[in-house]
Formats: structure tokens, C-alpha cells, sequence
């Protein structure tokens, strides 16, 4: 009973954590004390909730923890001698008047203003990025490791320095505007499509997907194409993210075992999503400039929305659009996508070709889904005992449960 507790409060943490630790910063104008007091309320709801039980609205009660987690943290300031003066002279203007009506009140886009925070030019771009998605994704350390393929310690070293030099410089919590907003747009446009693919495609844990993340990326996404209308490759994230999500809830069966695109029943596919998501992706057009990244994937996306049938997909364009994406974008991962397009396109031992070129990578060498490719296409060609090898071995390397065992099911396929 208690691990089932624990596995709703993590869930809970999951959604509300970021919209706690963004309402905080902007009350105490520090990432890291935010970070503090959130997770000081996090260790409060693990001591009461498994005797109390989990309250009608967790969410308000972690809100109103930290609140008081900072009330009594300004009154000690207040106090407390010379050991204190510096963080008391941080927090001179907030009072408990301000933290109450902050807390009760509207939350408001304090997420994007976190994002934007997080997306300072003061930081390297890898620093941004790995910050951005630990307070509004919170992912583990290991999660954004995973996901940049880099170890574990190098992506703690950057979140740890990030929040000193956002501490150390007095970063407002804001959107900017100008010439700053278009400075810092491609990060900020770079962390809400990697929190939309954390949620669509999880790195670890139980769920195939995580919606509430793509929901709340898709939703950043909208109010950041109000504040930026004329930059292109706005419009291509939102029309991008519109479509994925179209297909949310086909992606996984009643049980929750994961449905692959190919399998979906296309008829449950959200239309309004697609409809906009093309509008999106015609805006972006409009604007007159070549197709950036977030643009041409909105496009192959597109292709997949517009098939009635999978045997309808135009994989030939989405072929081509890969090939234009590998230009504007290169990166083993889309060289990787676009083989598996050339395969559908003019067969498997082409796209078999590509992957094993691509076995050389070093890039590559710990990415779970370069051996599920080869696997799938291998099965294909015939080729079950080295079909079934690669499938166990991209099986090994995933971290997500139900990945995992989609895997294994394939690899025991081959067997029969």
C-alpha cells in the first residue's frame, strides 16, 4: 500500500513540481532556494500523505507547504545574525502579504517565464537546456543524460553551475522583449520541443507517454506564438507538436501496451489537432522564409496526418523531407529517421544499408532504437535470428518499462 502511495505521489510530483518551483522563483527571485522549498514541501507530503492520505487538491496543498516553507524562512532571515544578512537582503522585498496573494492567486504563464529565465544568454546553450528541463520537466539527471547521450555527471556539473550563475547575476523571472526575446528564442523553442518529446516518447519509468507534458509544451507553444507571430519556426513547433498530439490517444491500448504508428486506428486520430496543426505549418509557409528543423518535421508529420491508410503515406516526400532535414539539422538521430523513410519507401535492404553505416557512431553506440530499426528491418528481409539479437539488445538499453516489453514481445516473434 505504501509503494502504491508513493508511486501517485511521484506522479503527482511529476505534474505540479515545475508550476510550484516557477511560482516560487518569481516570489523569491532565486532558482535554487525555489528549487529548495519545493522539494522541502516534496519531503513533507512523503512524511503525511501515507498517513493522512493523498488531499483532494495535492496540488494546492504542495502551493500552500511552500508557502509557509518561505514564510519561515523570511522571518529567520529576519532574525538570524550577520550568517544571514546577504539572503535576508535577497528577500527584503517580499513580505508574507506578497507570498499569500502570489500563491492563492493565479499562476498565470510564470512556466514560460521560468523557461525564459532558464533560457538566459548569461548560460551556455547545453546548460540552458539541461536546467530548463529539470525544474519544468523533472527529469532525473539520468533521463537528461540519457537523452543528450552524454554521462550522468556532466549534465549534474551543468545544472549545478547554471543555478549559481542565475543566483550570482539576479536573472528576473520574465519574457523579454525586442531584440532579447529573438536572442533567446531558438533555446526556449529547443526546450519545449524536447519537453513535448520526453512526454511523447518517454525515456524511463512505466508510461509509454506522458501527456501532461505534451499538453503543457503544446500550451507554451500557443502563448509563445502570440508573443512572437512573425519567426517561422514558432508556427513549425506548435504545427508540429498540433499533429503529434492528434495521435495521443491512439498510441496506447486499454492496457496500456503502446500501439506503433502503423498500427493506429487513424479514424480516432483528433482532427481539430490536425486541422490546426496545418494551419500552423501554412503560417509558418507564409512567412515567406526556407523551412527550418521544427517546420519540415511539422511536414512529415503532416504526411502521416493526411494518409487515410498507412499504405497511403507519400514515404517518398517524407524520404526527401529527411534528406532536407539532415541539411538544415544533421544529427546521427534524423539520419537515423530517414533511413528508416527510405525503407518504406523503396524497401528494407536499402534502409539496412544506412543502419549499419550508422552502427559506426559513436553517437549512436548507447541509443536503444538504433538496434529496434535493424531489428524491425532484419524481420523483414527474413533474417530472424539476427532480427531477434538486436531486438533483445535494444531491449536492454531502454529504460522505459513498456518499451521494453514491446521489444522483447518482437524478439519472441522471431523465435516463432
Amino acid at each position: 500500500m505504501t509503494n502504491d502511495i508513493h508511486r501517485t505521489i511521484d506522479a503527482i510530483w511529476r505534474i505540479e513540481a515545475a508550476k510550484l518551483i516557477a511560482s516560487l522563483t518569481r516570489m523569491m527571485r532565486d532558482v535554487s532556494l525555489a528549487e529548495d522549498l519545493a522539494q522541502d514541501a516534496l519531503v513533507i507530503a512523503l512524511e503525511k500523505w501515507p498517513e493522512l492520505g493523498i488531499p483532494d487538491n495535492p496540488g494546492a496543498w504542495l502551493m500552500t507547504t511552500a508557502k509557509r516553507r518561505a514564510i519561515d524562512l523570511i522571518r529567520r532571515t529576519k532574525v538570524r545574525g550577520q550568517k544571514y544578512a546577504e539572503l535576508s537582503r535577497q528577500l527584503e522585498w517580499v513580505t508574507e502579504e506578497d507570498i499569500d496573494g502570489a500563491i492563492d492567486g493565479e499562476i498565470g504563464d510564470d512556466l514560460l517565464r521560468l523557461i525564459f529565465m532558464t533560457c538566459h544568454p548569461s548560460l551556455s546553450q547545453e546548460a540552458r537546456v539541461a536546467l530548463t528541463l529539470r525544474l519544468l520537466c523533472g527529469l532525473s539527471t539520468n533521463e537528461i543524460a540519457r537523452s543528450f547521450v552524454v554521462p550522468e555527471s556532466t549534465i549534474a556539473q551543468r545544472i549545478v553551475r547554471a543555478k549559481r550563475t542565475l543566483s550570482a547575476m539576479k536573472i528576473p523571472i520574465e519574457v523579454p522583449a525586442g531584440a532579447e526575446l529573438k536572442e533567446r528564442l531558438s533555446t526556449v523553442l529547443e526546450v519545449i520541443y524536447l519537453m513535448f518529446n520526453e512526454g511523447y516518447s518517454a525515456t524511463s519509468g512505466e508510461q509509454w507517454f506522458k501527456p501532461v507534458l505534451c499538453q503543457e509544451a503544446l500550451r507554451l507553444g500557443r502563448v509563445l506564438a502570440e508573443i512572437a507571430p512573425s519567426e517561422p519556426e514558432v508556427h513549425g513547433l506548435v504545427a508540429l507538436m498540433e499533429i503529434q498530439s492528434s495521435r495521443l490517444k491512439t498510441r496506447v491500448r486499454p492496457t496500456g501496451d503502446p500501439v506503433l504508428l502503423m498500427d493506429q486506428h487513424r479514424a480516432q486520430w483528433d482532427r481539430l489537432l490536425i486541422h490546426r496543426g496545418l494551419q500552423a505549418l501554412e503560417r509558418s509557409q507564409r512567412l515567406g522564409r526556407t523551412w527550418g528543423p521544427y517546420a519540415l518535421q511539422a511536414a512529415i508529420s503532416a504526411c502521416h496526418a493526411q494518409a487515410p491508410t498507412p499504405d497511403d503515406t507519400n514515404w517518398t516526400r517524407i524520404a526527401a523531407l529527411y534528406e532536407a532535414l539532415s541539411r538544415v539539422a544533421p544529427s546521427p538521430i534524423v539520419e537515423l529517421n530517414r533511413a528508416v523513410a527510405i525503407s518504406m519507401a523503396f524497401g528494407p535492404e536499402y534502409g539496412l544499408q544506412l543502419i549499419d553505416e550508422l552502427s559506426q557512431d559513436q553517437y549512436l553506440k548507447d541509443y536503444h532504437l538504433l538496434p529496434s530499426v535493424r531489428g524491425d528491418l532484419l524481420m523483414k528481409l527474413g533474417r530472424m535470428e539476427e532480427a531477434r539479437e538486436a531486438l533483445l539488445r535494444a531491449a536492454a538499453m531502454t529504460q522505459n518499462t513498456r518499451e521494453q516489453e514491446l521489444l522483447m514481445k518482437k524478439a519472441a516473434d522471431c523465435e516463432q
